[in-house]
């Protein structure tokens, strides 16, 4: 038997029928999702959560969208997962939500598509589905990760992200008629995209509370990057891909990299490993693992304004410590430093050593005067 902080491993069948041993995983009583959030989606949901009428207007608008629809559909033409169904699956949901201590088990339901894909809908009565594609690529402990990524979706209530990117890109294309109704609507869309960016970065965090090991987290991550040939693959070399796309280039790439990056819904699979590794490394998760997390009895006491301050002062750090060449330059500006004309063709062109006091140029001070006439 467990005790009261520890969960036992379910056993279950992985890629090729492979059965890992379960084992004792810590629990998180009364666990606040604040404790695994990322601080730029921990400051928007803390400021949903304290506006008047959330609620209200939030299930109004999940009215208006076809939730019901789809919960339907995945009842009638999807497979619920339960004791007789995929019961290895249904072992590590209500695994996930005992380690997390989710008051209620959603429903969780596998779909037929070869595409590997998980996601959480539903803001009152969150449902999971998974792809077969997924079940099919991920070992036991990968998928457990994934599971207990779904579960943190719905303990941070990150559908209300969902379903307000879904009115407004329905709303977007019944206004584009109006002169410039569409872009301010495509503005405040181009924003929730980011705050969902980041709420996947907190859903691997959960999943890393879960599953409780990192190995698989990255394991599960390469896969949905490069399929079912981890031999071919090594975790090392992925993460270094990490940080050869934020370093490589000019600026025009980094402005490539933006565009590239906006109409998606998750982050780059390389750039979520080399989050989730340095979270996994950081002094907050450990404070977590050693039972030290913010519980679900103080979410209401918490100030909108220190979460919006937390959430400034990690993308100031964000863009200190950067290596991308934009955003060294955008902290050069922001330190004053001096030749930000020459910094910036450098920077924009690839080609260090241009600008006045660049290496190999002398200083304008000690050139020859001009002959004179």
């Amino acid at each position: 038997m467990s005790g009261p902080n520890d969960s036992s491993g379910a056993n279950g069948g992985g890629k090729g029928g492979q059965r890992l041993p379960g084992r004792n995983r810590r629990r998180f009583e009364g666990i606040s999702s604040r404790a695994y959030e990322h601080p730029a989606d921990r400051s928007a949901l803390v400021a949903l959560r304290k506006l008047s009428g959330f609620d209200t207007v939030f299930k109004a608008l999940s009215g208006l969208l076809p939730e019901r629809s789809l919960r339907l559909l995945f009842l009638s033409d999807s497979v619920r997962v339960s004791d007789q169904q995929f019961a290895h699956l249904n072992d590590m949901l209500r695994d996930a939500c005992y380690i997390l201590d989710l008051p209620k088990v959603p429903p969780m339901y596998v779909t037929q598509d070869p595409r590997p894909n998980a996601m959480c809908i539903g803001l009152d009565e969150p449902i999971i589905v998974v792809t077969t594609g997924l079940v099919e690529l991920l070992d036991e402990e990968e998928m457990r990760a994934v599971v207990g990524h779904e579960v943190g979706h719905a303990l941070s209530g990150h559908a209300v992200y969902r379903t307000i990117l879904l009115f407004l890109t329905n709303l977007a294309l019944r206004v584009a008629w109006i002169p410039l109704g569409n872009l301010a609507i495509m503005a405040i869309v181009t924003a929730l995209r980011e705050w969902f960016r980041k709420s996947e970065l907190s859903a691997d965090r959960a999943g890393l509370l879960v599953g409780q090991d990192l190995q698989a987290s990255m394991r599960g991550l390469m896969k949905i990057a490069g399929g079912n040939h981890l031999h071919e693959m090594n975790v090392d070399a992925f993460l270094k891909q990490a940080e050869e796309y934020e370093e490589s280039g000019d600026l025009r790439d980094s402005v490539l990299k933006i565009l590239n990056v906006l109409p998606r819904s998750h982050p780059f699979t390389t750039v979520r490993a080399a989050e989730l590794k340095k979270w996994a490394a950081s002094r907050d998760h450990q404070r977590i693992m050693d039972g030290h997390y913010p519980r679900r009895g103080e979410d209401k006491d918490t100030s909108v304004y220190d979460s919006f301050k937390e959430s400034a002062s990690h993308y100031a750090e964000t863009v200190k410590t950067s290596k991308d060449p934009l955003m060294k330059l955008l902290s050069d500006i922001g330190s004053g430093a001096g030749d930000i004309g020459g910094r910036l063709r450098d920077r924009f062109t690839g080609t260090p050593g241009s600008g006045p006091d660049s290496p190999g140029r002398p200083p304008k001070d000690s050139q020859d005067p001009p002959p004179e006439s």
